[in-house]
């Protein structure tokens, strides 16, 4: 199972560990995602998706419709058939 945004396409970043005494070690940053489900009454459809905590505040702000009409408009495939 991928660590990856369905929708925004955010994935893990690497980066640095650093201790008290400024030693670095590698460690990774990994989104904040959640497997949540949306019901879209315009096609009377319920999807699934695994969206990051971003992605969840722009689609209660917007409606998750109207948000995935958006990304389609940017050329972002989803995987969400309307």
């Amino acid at each position: 199972m991928s660590r990856i945004c369905e929708l925004t396409g955010k994935r893990p970043i690497t980066g640095n560990h650093v201790s008290h005494s400024n030693r670095k070690t590698k460690r990774r940053f990994l989104p904040n995602l959640h497997k949540k489900r949306f019901y879209i009454p315009e096609v009377d459809k319920w999807v699934t998706l695994k969206v990051s905590s971003t992605a969840l505040r722009s689609i209660n702000k917007m409606g998750v419709y109207t948000y995935l009409k958006k990304l389609e408009k940017k050329g972002i495939n989803h995987g969400v058939e309307l």
